[in-house]
């Protein structure tokens, strides 16, 4: 018997001498004398099994306990116990439960100058250049090498480019109709500062996004005249003097006098070339690339837009706009609105990223022109100030607060919208304006691949599950954000 074993016996026995000595007759007892040796006696064998008792019962309950420890151990791990309700696994997360624990990982620029080092195939290591904080922007030289570059020039003039942008567009009085404003209302929505007057910049912006013509002062000024609108000729229209204008009085005015190439908002050709299962090896190389650098998941790169090749001619430019616009209740993204669940007439590109990729060095001009970067503050109307136009990239290019000029292989990105700071797209980023400068001398090609991401994130999910095919459970894993296991090492401070 073991001595946890005697210990336990001893607690249920009668304790002292009883419990170990032989029981006598009573006349057998031992006389004890005056000086208390029997007392003595007694007190020392009850405090030897006293103290032998203690220390059993220490020992027993470190014994119970080290063992209970095990096994709760154990059946945490394995099954949980008979004896104790365990607490429910936690269920897969629902859906806004999804949406606080995804993040869309965002490479952060620290400071204009810092340089990072990229690592996107194997056995090589590339630079990337924080070029501006407001828009992030960043420059990888060597992004392409010079075979991959052919490649895709070669690819886009086999399979045809046609005209970015038709010279005048037709259907505006279709379209007014179906917006169902009055001119009043117009009038309201253009006054952007509210003074109760339209003027030059303010028509400008209009015109420019509405029917693709770019349009200079002194171009709406000819307008003004041909049209008879501004009466008093201040170059303000009042909202009497606009009530006289059919809702597409420029646009007949223009397709009557003609318009040259120079005054489209873009004036260049273009085709898109795709890039998945099937795809010629280069550009499913370069999309694989797209993906480690922006450190996004391939499911989100996949769905997004093929790659756009661009050519401009000598004169070839495209004015300061943004590759996003901002997204409203009422407004669907492109690429999501077949899961939108609305009817509505307005849509925008909702473009994450934009990577831009030179495939030449450009002889002269053909800067890729940021106005605004960096900017202090963005003030919309401050853009065209004293006839000095600041989206005019034929004319204005040196005023940008930063060019990036063209170089062979060379790849610029940065991210058109803000983060909402969940980790999810949020407010479009006003300072990502840019812009085209005019070729002065040879040939710009350029390609862009763009990262379509819905900021609605319910939007996005719905989207990926229709276009996959796949269940919704399949879906929230396809987009599993959460990057910090993925790619770790491929950014690194230089």
């Amino acid at each position: 018997m073991s001595d946890n074993q005697e210990a336990s016996d001893a607690e249920d026995t009668t304790p002292s001498e009883s419990a170990t000595l032989p029981l006598r007759p009573h006349s057998d007892r031992p006389t004890c004398n005056k000086t208390g040796v029997c007392s003595r006696s007694y007190f020392v064998v009850v405090m030897v099994f006293f103290h032998v008792y203690i220390i059993n019962v220490i020992a027993l309950l470190f014994y119970v306990h080290y063992n209970s420890g095990q096994e709760d151990t154990s059946q945490g791990r394995d099954a949980p116990s008979s004896n104790q309700q365990q607490p429910e696994s936690p269920r897969p997360p629902s859906k806004p439960e999804f949406l606080r624990v995804s993040s869309l990982t965002r490479i952060e620029g620290i400071r204009v100058g810092h340089v990072q080092k990229v690592s996107l195939m194997q056995n090589k290591v590339h630079e990337m250049r924080t070029l501006s904080m407001k828009p992030l922007l960043f420059e990888i030289p060597g992004f392409l090498s010079d075979d991959e570059c052919r490649v895709v020039m070669q690819l886009a003039q086999l399979k045809g480019l046609m005209e970015s942008q038709l010279m005048v567009q037709e259907g505006q009085e279709e379209l007014a109709k179906e917006l169902n404003l009055s001119p009043d209302e117009i009038f309201n929505l253009l006054d952007i500062n509210q003074d109760g007057q339209l003027q030059l910049h303010e028509i400008l912006t209009h015109s420019r996004v509405r029917d693709g013509i770019w349009l200079t002062p002194e171009n709406l000024r000819e307008i003004y005249t041909g049209l008879k609108a501004d009466k008093d000729g201040d170059g303000l229209l009042s909202l009497e003097e606009f009530r006289l204008l059919s809702n597409d009085a420029f646009q007949r005015f223009l397709l009557q006098r003609g318009v040259k190439r120079s005054q489209l908002v873009r004036n260049s050709r273009h085709t898109w070339l795709y890039q998945g299962k099937g795809a010629h090896q280069v550009l499913q190389d370069i999309k694989t690339k797209v993906t480690r650098l922006t450190r996004l998941p391939p499911s989100l790169v996949d769905l997004s837009e093929p790659l756009q090749v661009v050519r401009y001619e000598q004169g070839g430019h495209y004015h300061a706009h943004h590759d996003s616009g901002p997204v409203y209740p009422e407004t669907a993204c492109t690429h999501t609105r077949l899961a939108a669940n609305i009817s509505t007439p307005f849509e925008t590109s909702c473009r994450y990223i934009t990577v831009l990729f030179y495939l030449n060095s450009v002889e002269g001009g053909g800067e890729t022109a940021f106005p605004v970067a960096d900017n202090r503050t963005y003030d919309e109307v401050s853009l065209i100030q004293n006839d000095v136009d600041l989206l005019d990239t034929r004319r204005n290019c040196d005023k940008s607060n930063l060019r990036v000029k063209p170089s062979k292989g060379t790849a610029v990105f940065w991210y058109n919208y803000l983060s909402d700071g969940k980790g999810w797209v949020g407010e479009q980023d006003e300072y990502a304006l840019h812009g085209g400068c005019m070729v002065t001398q040879g040939t710009k090609w350029v390609a862009n691949k763009w990262i379509n991401i819905d900021p609605d994130y319910q939007r996005q999910a719905r989207y990926q599950q229709l276009v996959s095919q796949q269940p919704e459970d399949d879906d929230d894993e396809a987009l599993t954000l959460n990057q910090d296991t993925q790619s770790s090492d491929i950014h690194q401070d230089l």
